[in-house]
């Protein structure tokens, strides 16, 4: 679980059997850690957050449906929609809480402290500048498949990164852009499907990402490797 100054710590089995997570908590449980203690991910921020993800469509897409399931809205600016609409239509319900828009086309949010809204970047390895920036309770969360020549811009102003499976020639350059020690950054290509280490600046978290039967409906089993389109 995050804390308050971007730390990592678990809570033991006694704690969660007194910790009651309302509807509209402030988090997204991302995977569960070695010991199977979960990791929570906020996103309600008072200031602008940026998060990077290089990984695949599927993790992006079950962080964007919890997150709709903490009460926020979700606005994915993607190339790709026909791998979102699925997903969007499954998420809204009859309320309209995930918006697909063109890349370059997210239309100011009105992000406020009583209704955060997440902006998913599905742009590709080489992102454009997105025209909607992080801002206070607005947090954007970039999806980058591989490391592309946005990378080091990108996690040099990240808050946190999320990194799932590369490839041994990736792993390097990842490991020296977010100071992993080697062993960290040797073990890169050999994460699991379901795999993620989570990196502040100041930690990292190794989860695995458990998904509920109605996620599996929607987007089927783990996987690292998008599909076509």
């Amino acid at each position: 679980m995050r804390n308050g100054n971007g730390d990592w710590h678990a809570l033991s089995a006694g704690d969660l059997e007194e910790l009651a997570l309302p509807a509209g908590d402030d988090g997204i449980i991302v995977g569960l850690d070695s010991r199977s203690r979960p990791a929570v991910l906020g996103i309600h921020h008072p200031a602008p957050y940026d998060i990077v993800l290089i990984g695949g469509l599927w993790a992006a897409q079950v962080l964007a449906l919890r997150a709709v399931a903490t009460g926020a809205r979700v606005a994915v600016e993607t190339g790709r929609p026909r791998l979102w609409t699925r997903l969007a239509q499954a998420a809204n319900g009859g309320v309209e809480c995930m918006t697909l828009h063109e890349v370059g086309r997210v239309p100011p949010l009105g992000a406020t402290l009583g209704s955060t809204v997440l902006v998913v970047r599905d742009c590709g390895a080489r992102p454009p500048r997105g025209r909607v920036a992080s801002a206070a309770w607005q947090p954007v969360l970039t999806l980058l498949p591989y490391l592309g020549p946005a990378a080091p811009r990108l996690l040099e102003r990240a808050a946190l990164v999320g990194v799932q499976r590369v490839s041994p020639d990736e792993a390097g350059p990842v490991g020296r852009l977010l100071a992993l020690p080697a062993l960290q950054a040797e073990a890169l290509p050999t994460l699991a499907e379901n795999a993620t280490l989570w990196c502040t600046r100041t930690s990292r978290l190794l989860v695995r990402t458990v998904p509920t039967e109605s996620e599996t409906g929607l987007l089927g089993m783990p996987s690292r490797l998008d599909p076509a389109g």
